[in-house]
């Protein structure tokens, strides 16, 4: 005999799941905590599994049967709120809560401009960027906490699908007032800069990807600072602390610090890192992220 839920407990279930707190649950669903706490032990009890590690003042954690669930349980809602409109004969609109990650970096910069677009094409949806490295939004998708990703393509396993929007090639940044800064439009080779201080953006994957950038040209930098702000590195190479390394470029040569550099080409052969949007295969993707993956498509493929 086949196990009975209803589409409230998949939907209390969904956004438990997404907040991690069933205090902050209750609020956002206008329902007393004791009514939702109910109504996911029941889920729990119908599907004979445990939903959540139920951690002592740290909230909950989707169990691996959590993690599963949540994937069907995203579409199944969505068809069911497309149901709804069809048989009352009104025109279709995504809405509903949409989570996507960005890799932290690049947020400041894409997801205000992303955002625009997409609240302009689909007001009803309430898209939320979850920032994280690299290693935080790969962890993310595997819990079920964004459904799709922006970010690069560094650390990724076989096990996740992506879009390739852009090749991002590294670039060499300086102070204004580095002797090199005078010549912008001419390549400099990274061996040239080997005495000098060296900036690391010091986020796990990225941190991999610029160290092995010097150990594929016989190249041993002088590592005088780890940061893990995007702008701070800027920051810190405007100020005349060192060089660095990045990919992201900026039309602006001003940072937060007040001073300003200059982005130089690398004359090396170098391989770039690609801008991409990721998501894990299993079940169907939603309308609202493929929606969000149209808008990603349009405003950075190229």
């Amino acid at each position: 005999m086949a196990k009975s839920f209803t589409l409230v407990q998949l939907r209390y279930f969904a956004v438990v799941a997404r907040l991690e707190n069933m205090r902050a649950a209750a609020e956002e669903l206008n329902v007393t905590q004791s009514t939702l706490s109910a109504a996911i032990a029941t889920l729990e009890q119908s599907l004979g599994v445990q939903l959540f590690h139920r951690r002592s003042n740290r909230g909950l954690r989707l169990t691996e049967a959590g993690r599963r669930l949540l994937v069907g349980a995203r579409t199944v809602l969505e068809d069911a709120d497309q149901l709804y409109h069809s048989v009352r004969a009104e025109r279709e609109e995504l809405a509903g809560d949409l989570v996507a990650g960005i890799y932290s970096p690049l947020a400041p910069f894409l997801a205000p401009k992303i955002l625009t677009v997409f609240k302009q094409r689909h007001p009803a949806v309430k898209l939320s960027f979850l920032e994280a490295d690299q290693a935080g939004l790969i962890r993310a998708l595997a819990e079920g906490a964004c459904e799709t990703a922006l970010m690069y393509d560094l650390g990724l396993g076989a096990e996740y699908e992506y879009l390739v929007l852009q090749q991002v090639p590294p670039h060499l940044l300086v102070s204004a007032n580095h002797p090199r800064a005078a010549t912008p439009d001419e390549p400099v080779y990274l061996r040239d800069f080997e005495s000098e201080p060296f900036i690391l953006l010091d986020l796990k994957h990225s941190r991999e990807y610029y160290l092995d950038i010097f150990k594929q040209l016989g190249v041993r930098p002088r590592v005088r600072h780890l940061v893990s702000g995007y702008e701070t590195v800027r920051s810190y190479v405007g100020m005349g602390h060192g060089y660095s390394l990045l990919n992201w470029r900026l039309a602006r040569e001003g940072t937060y610090s007040g001073g300003n550099v200059v982005a130089l080409e690398l004359a090396d052969e170098l391989p770039p890192t690609e801008l991409v949007l990721v998501r894990l295969p299993a079940g169907r993707p939603t309308r609202k992220s493929l929606a969000f993956v149209e808008v990603c498509a349009e405003l950075l493929s190229g």
